[in-house]
């Protein structure tokens, strides 16, 4: 019977483990890689649509930033006009007629730097007239900080913020909202029509009314639905659905601070 060395078999066992962790290290070589490759600024804002309640002049809009570096964000308004037709347009804020400040909504502050896994926060100030209601694109967008972008960083740290993203890919998602001003006269009034066939809602108040979280399932199968959705009643406007046979609708009706859930079966 042949006989091995126990020099010889130690020999083996270090050259084993050398390739065994040359291909540890290439494996977490590529590992570094990727994160490279992801980091990144990656903001969040939370809700889609915010509203102010006809009693208050500002509100806080908190960004978060769940990626591995720093987070410069703009933030850009526009006034959202809507048309006698029901069609809209985005236009710039304009000065009131004396030129005291704008007439619409402002952040402030515009510019924020949101460091990685943290929070800045931005407070939307209303001014101007609020005899009606009046909505606001609200345009969050993280960039790579230029000198004429007014962050208050040094031009050595903009240029190592460029360097360090240039190592790897870095795609910079930017969030837009709905921002609703409610008048200052608030005022809620829902009317609801249930005929045999359609469940008609109109909304004779003059500020906007939510219907939340608005289910259309099947009677005799709880989980056969369609995609949950949400809907925004203008003032003077109605939200209307056919009741199906077979069918159940729920949803909640939202007017301000008040909620109520409804719910309506088709036989």
């Amino acid at each position: 019977m042949a006989r091995v060395s126990i020099s010889r078999v130690r020999f083996v066992f270090y050259v084993m483990r050398f390739k065994s962790m040359k291909r540890l290290w290439a494996l977490l070589g590529l590992s570094g890689f990727s994160f490279a490759v992801c980091a990144g600024p990656q903001i969040n804002v939370g809700t889609v649509y915010d509203y102010l309640d006809s009693d208050k002049s500002t509100y806080l809009k908190r960004v978060f930033n769940s990626g591995d570096s720093t987070a410069f964000v703009k933030v850009n308004i526009l006034e959202i006009v809507y048309d006698a037709d029901g069609s809209h347009r985005e236009i710039p804020v304009k000065t009131q007629a004396d030129g005291s400040g704008r007439d619409g909504l402002m952040a402030s502050p515009a510019r924020l730097i949101v460091p990685a896994k943290g929070m800045q926060g931005t407070r939307l100030l209303v001014m101007g007239d609020r005899d009606t209601e009046r909505y606001f694109r609200v345009r969050f967008v993280p960039v790579v900080p230029e000198k004429e972008d007014e962050f208050a960083v040094s031009a050595e740290d903009r240029e190592a913020y460029k360097e360090n993203l240039s190592a790897g890919v870095n795609v910079m998602t930017g969030f837009g909202t709905v921002f609703f001003v409610r008048p200052k006269n608030s005022r809620f009034d829902t009317v609801i029509d249930d005929s045999a066939g359609v469940y008609r809602l109109r909304n004779n108040g003059n500020t906007v009314v939510l219907i939340d979280e608005f289910r259309n399932c099947s009677l005799k199968n709880e989980t056969e639905c369609e995609p949950v959705t949400k809907h925004h009643i203008l003032a003077g406007k109605t939200f209307e659905f056919e009741k199906k046979p077979g069918r159940e609708y729920r949803f909640n009706l939202v007017e301000g601070a008040s909620k109520k859930a409804l719910r309506i079966a088709s036989q």
